[in-house]
Protein backbone atom coordinates (compact mmCIF):
# COMPACT_ATOMS: atom_id res chain seq x y z
CA UNK A 1 0.00 0.00 0.00
CA UNK A 2 1.22 3.48 -1.11
CA UNK A 3 2.08 5.67 2.45
CA UNK A 4 1.11 9.28 1.76
CA UNK A 5 1.51 12.30 4.13
CA UNK A 6 -0.48 15.60 3.55
CA UNK A 7 0.97 18.26 5.07
CA UNK A 8 -0.77 22.21 4.84
CA UNK A 9 -3.93 22.74 6.10
CA UNK A 10 -4.72 25.53 8.38
CA UNK A 11 -6.93 27.72 9.60
CA UNK A 12 -7.71 30.39 6.34
CA UNK A 13 -10.48 33.38 5.90
CA UNK A 14 -13.26 33.28 3.12
CA UNK A 15 -11.63 34.37 0.40
CA UNK A 16 -7.92 33.21 1.21
CA UNK A 17 -5.76 30.40 -0.47
CA UNK A 18 -4.10 27.78 0.60
CA UNK A 19 -1.64 25.14 -0.68
CA UNK A 20 -1.70 21.32 0.37
CA UNK A 21 1.13 18.89 -0.47
CA UNK A 22 1.00 15.33 -0.73
CA UNK A 23 4.37 13.44 -0.01
CA UNK A 24 5.06 10.25 -0.73
CA UNK A 25 7.65 7.81 1.67
CA UNK A 26 9.73 5.08 0.61
CA UNK A 27 8.40 4.65 -2.87
CA UNK A 28 8.11 6.82 -6.36
CA UNK A 29 4.71 8.71 -7.49
CA UNK A 30 5.51 8.61 -10.75
CA UNK A 31 3.35 5.57 -11.75
CA UNK A 32 0.31 6.53 -9.88
CA UNK A 33 -2.04 8.55 -10.32
CA UNK A 34 -3.25 10.79 -7.14
CA UNK A 35 -5.87 12.33 -5.63
CA UNK A 36 -7.58 14.88 -3.37
CA UNK A 37 -10.19 14.18 -1.07
CA UNK A 38 -12.47 15.44 1.48
CA UNK A 39 -14.87 14.70 4.36
CA UNK A 40 -16.79 17.83 6.36
CA UNK A 41 -18.14 16.43 9.67
CA UNK A 42 -21.28 14.90 9.02
CA UNK A 43 -20.78 14.11 5.21
CA UNK A 44 -19.64 11.50 3.07
CA UNK A 45 -16.54 12.03 2.03
CA UNK A 46 -15.91 13.84 -1.89
CA UNK A 47 -13.68 13.55 -4.65
CA UNK A 48 -11.91 17.00 -4.63
CA UNK A 49 -9.47 16.54 -7.86
CA UNK A 50 -7.37 13.82 -9.53
CA UNK A 51 -4.36 13.79 -11.48
CA UNK A 52 -2.59 11.43 -13.65
CA UNK A 53 0.96 9.69 -13.06
CA UNK A 54 2.31 11.93 -16.01
CA UNK A 55 0.43 15.24 -14.97
CA UNK A 56 -1.11 15.64 -18.13
CA UNK A 57 -4.60 14.85 -17.19
CA UNK A 58 -6.88 16.40 -14.49
CA UNK A 59 -10.32 16.28 -13.10
CA UNK A 60 -12.31 18.31 -10.57
CA UNK A 61 -14.96 18.36 -8.36
CA UNK A 62 -17.94 21.30 -9.96
CA UNK A 63 -17.62 22.62 -6.63
CA UNK A 64 -13.88 23.48 -7.02
CA UNK A 65 -13.87 24.02 -10.44
CA UNK A 66 -11.43 27.40 -11.09
CA UNK A 67 -10.88 27.74 -7.68
CA UNK A 68 -8.56 24.67 -6.77
CA UNK A 69 -5.21 23.80 -9.06
CA UNK A 70 -3.59 19.79 -8.59
CA UNK A 71 -0.46 20.04 -9.58
CA UNK A 72 3.12 17.47 -9.29
CA UNK A 73 6.48 17.76 -9.08
CA UNK A 74 7.61 14.05 -9.56
CA UNK A 75 11.13 15.16 -9.25
CA UNK A 76 9.87 16.19 -5.24
CA UNK A 77 7.68 13.35 -5.31
CA UNK A 78 5.17 15.13 -3.76
CA UNK A 79 1.86 16.34 -5.67
CA UNK A 80 0.12 19.71 -4.48
CA UNK A 81 -3.11 21.18 -4.39
CA UNK A 82 -3.33 25.41 -4.41
CA UNK A 83 -6.96 26.33 -3.05
CA UNK A 84 -7.99 29.81 -3.83
CA UNK A 85 -10.72 31.87 -3.04
CA UNK A 86 -11.41 29.45 -0.39
CA UNK A 87 -15.40 29.37 1.22
CA UNK A 88 -16.39 28.04 4.37
CA UNK A 89 -17.87 24.68 2.63
CA UNK A 90 -14.48 23.87 1.73
CA UNK A 91 -13.97 22.96 5.58
CA UNK A 92 -13.05 19.62 5.79
CA UNK A 93 -10.42 16.64 6.14
CA UNK A 94 -7.99 16.90 2.83
CA UNK A 95 -6.51 13.34 2.08
CA UNK A 96 -4.43 12.29 -0.79
CA UNK A 97 -5.13 9.07 -2.14
CA UNK A 98 -4.66 7.23 -5.18
CA UNK A 99 -7.25 7.81 -7.45
CA UNK A 100 -8.63 7.22 -10.97
CA UNK A 101 -8.80 10.13 -13.08
CA UNK A 102 -11.88 9.58 -14.56
CA UNK A 103 -14.79 9.45 -12.42
CA UNK A 104 -12.47 10.85 -9.95
CA UNK A 105 -12.71 7.50 -8.00
CA UNK A 106 -9.94 6.71 -5.01
CA UNK A 107 -9.04 3.81 -3.79
CA UNK A 108 -6.50 2.51 -1.72
CA UNK A 109 -5.60 3.22 1.78
CA UNK A 110 -6.29 6.75 3.74
CA UNK A 111 -3.87 8.62 5.58
CA UNK A 112 -4.35 11.18 8.68
CA UNK A 113 -5.37 13.88 6.50
CA UNK A 114 -4.58 17.65 6.95
CA UNK A 115 -7.29 19.73 8.43
CA UNK A 116 -8.43 22.92 5.94
CA UNK A 117 -11.06 25.58 8.41
CA UNK A 118 -12.42 28.51 6.34
CA UNK A 119 -13.52 30.69 9.06
CA UNK A 120 -13.75 34.54 10.05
Amino acid sequence: QLQLVESGGGLVQPGGSLRLSCAASGFTLDYYAIGWFRQAPGEEREGVSCISNSGDSTNYADSVKGRFTISRDNAKNTVYLQMNSLKPEDTAVYYCVQCMVRGLIDFGSWGQGTQVTVSS
